[in-house]
């Protein structure tokens, strides 16, 4: 065949993720939306910041010629030094804006990031759970992925285990906090931990090992702790973002590469992002979108209906019987699967009209994901069902 069978298999496979999205349109065709409970997709179910539509509206009272035309390759410099006074303002972090890159969304920060540093043999290492689509970008970029499995119940990284894991091939640890699909959140005393660890073996191989942070659920937070900003803690640091959740703009594909300033040879760090971005076809991120964020950098989604749902959910699952994971951030509950098969856990609660996510893909076998960025009826709505899949498991025993 003269294509290539490996994209011609991702093609053919979409992530169980997307599967089970589209398996919930086909059913919700058949019996109604009110009859399906999906749970599938981290798609935010709160619209964004009337100051976002506002924004959008006034640009699109200029000139069109100047506002649809392109930016620099690496994003328009106005927007760019907004984002960096606004981090620097939340985060005291040092900041510089010709060290950001405009984006497609995460996805391309971060398949930028691995195609900039990423040489033949080398390794990219993460810790379980993560986002399966890991797997697809460090690969596409050359790699290999190396996973630490992850330890419940609260599946912190094992920093222990890490430093077993780094080898002379290791370009990169990849972390994701709050985390996709457990909701936890890398505490400062880990971060620094973390970052010790980076900069010994970084000495001890004679070249410098990167932290890529994946932050697309920064904002989401639920515990009274600020989020520590990995850049504090580590100076080899490309911090990956999205405006998809904090801001509900998740179709329109619009994020950032931070490159730290203290990392080694940040100019050549930033020119390695700017090659990569342009090698994938990746230049000038959309120029509406660019211009709106920047007029809308401290803009976030009311995330009131999250809280109320993490708390129903948790109630409601932990009287049921269900082992549930408590989130500190992000809109995702990680719930042990009622048997060792989450697969085939999944495939039962689906006769209860319940789609979840097995958490086998994301490196967390026996447990499934449920993303509860829905609406709070579903959500009660729903829970007949998980009492039904729980006595179900229950009559089985006897």
């Amino acid at each position: 065949m003269n294509l290539s069978e490996k994209m011609v298999a991702l093609g053919k496979k979409r992530s169980c993720i997307r599967e089970i999205f589209e398996y919930s349109k086909k059913r919700k065709a058949e019996i109604g939306e009110d009859g399906v409970f999906d749970f599938s997709i981290g798609n935010p179910s709160v619209p964004a910041p009337a100051k976002v539509t506002e924004a959008m509206r006034a640009l699109l009272e200029r000139d069109p010629v100047a506002l649809h035309g392109y930016t620099s390759a690496q994003g328009d410099l106005g927007v760019r030094s907004r984002i960096a006074e606004d981090l620097k303002k939340h985060y005291q972090a040092e900041v510089d804006p010709e060290l950001i890159y405009m984006t497609c969304g995460a996805a391309a920060s971060l398949t930028i990031s691995l195609t900039a540093i990423t040489e033949e043999e080398d390794e990219i290492i993460v810790f379980a759970p993560f986002f399966p689509e890991y797997r697809v970008f460090i690969e596409k970029a050359g790699a290999k992925l190396v996973v630490i499995p992850g330890k419940a119940p609260d599946f912190q990284p094992d920093l222990t285990a890490l430093e077993r894991a780094i080898t002379p091939h290791t370009k990169a640890v990849l972390i994701n906090s709050p985390n996709n699909p457990t909701g936890a959140i890398i505490p400062a005393k880990t971060l620094s931990a973390l970052g010790v660890l980076l900069a010994k073996k970084s000495e001890e191989f004679g070249r410098v090992i990167y932290l890529i942070s994946d932050e697309p659920y920064r904002e989401l937070v639920w515990t009274q702790e600020p989020l520590p900003f990995v850049t504090h803690y580590y100076d080899h640091v490309l911090v990956c973002y999205s405006y998809s959740k904090a801001v509900s703009l998740p179709g329109e594909r619009i994020g950032y590469i931070l490159l730290s300033p203290k990392a080694e040879n940040a100019q050549d760090l930033y020119a390695a992002v700017c090659g990569a971005g342009r090698a994938l076809g990746f230049v000038c991120a959309p120029s509406l979108l660019q211009f709106t964020v920047g007029e809308c950098v401290d803009a976030v989604s009311d995330f009131s209906v999250y809280r109320t749902n993490r708390a129903l959910l948790l109630e409601e699952l932990t009287r049921i019987g269900y082992e549930v994971i408590p989130p500190d951030g992000a809109f995702y509950l990680f719930l042990k699967a009622l048997e060792p098969d989450a697969n085939a856990f999944c495939e039962r609660a689906k006769k209860q009209e319940l789609l979840l996510v097995p958490g086998d893909d994301f490196g967390g076998e026996g447990y499934v994901r449920i993303a509860y960025c829905v609406s709070t009826e579903q959500i009660q709505k729903s829970i007949p069902a998980f009492e039904r899949l729980y006595q179900d498991y229950e009559d089985q025993k006897i």
